[in-house]
């Protein structure tokens, strides 16, 4: 019955969170446990009580700030000159300014809504359908929470396995960098079969006034990631002294350096910060609740040990893994989906050999996915919002991005090298 409370809530559209805990106060009411169901508030409680969770509105206030600076025009110039020259430079540009616009926000829905804006109309006066511009938008903001700094990397380094969060910021290099690569190489290959004109985009290309301010202008941004990793990888400062940094440097560069962020904005970005954070603190808060009691019942251990019972293979264990989390990412939010089924796969995935960090990447990258599949994809939406081209064609459009993403999932799930090479080089 307690499923039934929870799949309610959700088909009544409440939130992830609250459908959890109302499931939850349902389970202790029905006299499941001989616990008060005053115990779900101390176990939500229990589970914001964790300071390194600090960095996760740090990071997402640093995000609202580098946004507001009137950069994303500033990195699609700066994208536009290096890459521009080449077949299908529009597309190419939309696809690498994911790259390096996940650096600054680490998110895939501020990423289709910032480019979306910009590249659906650009795209489509250049001579690309506006559906398919939209789904390239969308799929290509899937780097945003893979390439460092991630907030969904964070939280599962913090809340759900307690792992290193650097070795699993650089573990992401890869598999975003591989991503970005297989996008590029799927584009450039159809543009002739979707494109009306010029395959090159030259008349963007042209229409930088400077090419050299260009590329200086993105420059700037780029340094903030760049910091960030490097002062979290060479233990200089912590995940949460990393972020305060971030959001200094996003009000430096919005107030002095670009202006384009007025004193008159802040409580305006501070509010957008603090409403985005509490969504997310709140599922934590939730499925922690939740997380207690699975493992009240041990139901981590009842699953681990018939997984190790009749699964003997790595192989076979990843598999499963990928093909759970594809169906789980139709329906749940990636987040609450990662606090919720990490703490029961990780131990067997350490059980059955598989490197954490590895399974880790493995994990967040399956989880992210999900933000482009219908029925619940939030990137999905607000790319049609942006676009507003209807969701069957912007769906129809995105199966092939979809094809391509899980192409390269399974790369770096049985190429283990492709995840863990740059954290090995650098003694992780």
């Amino acid at each position: 019955m307690v499923y039934v409370v929870l799949i309610a809530g959700l088909i009544i559209g409440a939130p992830i969170a609250f459908a959890i805990l109302l499931a939850l106060i349902y389970f202790m009411e029905a006299g499941a446990l001989p616990y008060h169901p005053r115990i779900v508030a101390t176990e939500v409680f229990r589970g914001l009580g964790s300071f390194p969770l600090l960095a996760i509105p740090l990071f997402v206030l640093a995000g609202e700030l580098m946004n507001a600076s009137g950069i994303t025009h500033r990195i699609i110039a700066f994208a536009m000159v290096l890459i521009g020259r080449l077949r299908a430079g529009l597309a190419l540009v939309n696809i690498w300014a994911s790259v390096i616009f996940a650096g600054l926000s680490g998110s895939a829905v501020a990423d289709t809504s910032a480019l979306g804006r910009v590249f659906v109309p650009e795209m489509e006066k250049a001579g690309y359908p506006r559906d398919f511009s939209a789904a390239l938008t969308a799929a290509s903001s899937v780097i945003g929470p893979i390439i460092p700094p991630s907030i969904p990397v964070i939280i599962y380094a913090l809340t759900v396995t307690g792992g290193s969060v650097p070795a699993l910021f650089l573990a992401g290099v890869g598999p975003g960098l591989l991503l970005a690569v297989a996008l590029s190489a799927y584009v450039m290959l159809r543009v002739g079969r979707i494109k009306q004109g010029d395959p090159t985009d030259s008349a963007a290309l042209a229409a930088i006034p400077s090419k050299s301010g260009a590329l200086l202008g993105g420059i700037i941004p780029l340094m903030m990631p760049v910091f960030v990793v490097a002062s979290i990888t060479f233990g200089i400062v912590t995940p949460t002294e990393a972020a305060a940094f971030a959001v200094a440097y996003a009000l430096v560069v919005g107030v002095v350096v670009y202006r384009e962020v007025k004193l008159r904005a802040l409580p305006a970005i501070f509010a957008n910060a603090m409403r985005d954070s509490a969504v997310i603190l709140i599922i934590i808060a939730a499925v922690s609740a939740a997380n207690w009691l699975l493992t009240f019942n041990r139901v981590p251990n009842m699953l681990t040990d018939w997984v190790l019972g009749n699964i003997d293979s790595r192989f076979a264990f990843l598999i499963m893994v990928i093909g759970l989390l594809l169906v789980v990412g139709l329906f749940l939010e990636g987040i609450a989906a990662m606090l919720v089924l990490v703490p029961i796969l990780h131990p067997i995935a350490v059980s059955l050999g598989v490197d954490p960090v590895h399974f880790g990447i493995i994990v967040i990258f399956n989880l992210m996915i999900g933000l482009i599949t219908p029925p619940l994809g939030l990137c999905l939406f607000v790319a049609e919002g942006v676009a507003n081209v209807g969701m069957a064609r912007l769906v129809r459009q995105i199966m092939p991005f979809f094809g391509v993403q899980v192409l390269v999932l399974f790369v770096i799930t049985f190429v283990p090298q492709t995840v863990l090479w740059l954290p090995r080089a650098l003694g992780f």
